[in-house]
């Protein structure tokens, strides 16, 4: 890109529901918003199947339906989305400085210059860490029940996770297998009331509490696993042709680890009440700065705060340079 390019107002990165209603607030706010989706357009949504609680849906939706409901809003209004993403940053620290961000569509990388960026890389699915889980991604070792549960209509499968995705994927998968194990490694599930009271409804679900993942089993695909009691430390294998890992997320923001101010889980730090980052003129909403809600509800929310925070931010330099 030529030196001479002109800056954008609003560039945002990542999609999901903190990015695209930064980008219907943006657009609204004629700050001609230009979104790079990210490797997963919609975020983390569009491996959920059934959503209940998002306002506006009273049957309920699914969530890749309603991140094409968003993202139409967002095209709508004239955000330009488009597929890609983001490779590393140089972020100016003065007030009213442009920011660079280096973006990958499948071209090669390209510098982009922008008043104000708006980060919503979201967060990714947590693994383990044994060798056996890695080596057998794609064999049977999965962390999306929506997306691969299919191919297990009818088998015997193991969810790791004691939490509302464990919960969910758990009672998912129970449609279409004939067993799900969950594998909690407490002696209670960290799932809301309401998530484990379905669990306990479902009854080819079982629930194995003080139990960890050991190791999986097979050479090129899933055979079973050997799961541990992590209080008798007792060992034994169950056959199964699926494991389905639901342990948590980390937030994606290692292209700004010595550029923002984040905490020791990587979760960047905002201003409170207010989407601000420590340098002016970035902000960050949805997954990627909260790890107290992390509801698709409560990202939009944060991303019209995003939005509101870069127009004012916008507002305030022009005035600066206009006295």
């Amino acid at each position: 890109m030529s030196d001479t390019q002109q800056a954008l107002d609003c560039l945002i990165i990542g999609s999901g529901p903190a990015g695209y209603t930064a980008a219907i607030y943006a657009a609204r706010a004629d700050m001609h918003p230009v979104m790079y989706t990210g490797m997963e357009p919609g975020g983390q949504l569009t491996t959920t199947t059934e959503v209940d609680n998002f306002p506006g849906y009273p049957k309920g939706t699914d969530g890749t339906a309603m991140m094409e409901d968003l993202k139409n809003q967002a095209t709508r209004f004239g955000t330009d989305v488009r597929f890609g993403y983001a490779t590393r940053v140089d972020f100016s620290k003065e007030i009213g400085g442009i920011h660079k961000v280096y973006v990958d569509d499948g071209n090669g990388e390209q510098e982009f210059l922008a008043k104000t960026v708006i980060i919503s890389t979201g967060a990714s699915a947590k693994y383990l860490g044994l060798e056996s889980e890695e080596r057998l991604k794609g064999g049977g070792v999965s962390a999306c029940a929506t997306c691969d549960g299919f191919f297990y209509k009818g088998q015997d499968v193991i969810v790791v996770g004691g939490g509302d995705t464990a919960a969910e994927e758990a009672t998912y998968l129970a449609k279409l297998c004939k067993k799900v194990t969950m594998l909690v490694r407490k002696d209670e599930m960290r799932a809301s009331k309401a998530m484990q009271h379905r669990v306990n409804n479902t009854k080819n679900l079982e629930v194995l509490y003080n139990t960890e993942l050991d190791e999986v089993l097979g050479k090129m695909v899933v055979e079973g696993v050997r799961v541990v009691n992590n209080k008798t430390q007792e060992k034994h294998e169950i056959p199964v042709t699926g494991v389905f890992i639901a342990i948590g997320h980390k937030p994606n923001t290692s292209m700004f680890v010595d550029v923002l101010d984040m905490d020791e889980t990587g979760y960047l730090i905002t201003g409170a009440k207010s989407t601000k980052t420590n340098m002016p003129g970035v902000f960050a909403a949805g997954d990627v700065q909260d790890k107290e809600y992390r509801q698709a509800v409560t990202a939009a929310g944060s991303g019209c705060m995003a939005a509101l925070d870069a127009e004012r931010y916008l507002a305030a330099v022009e005035d600066v340079v206009e006295a």
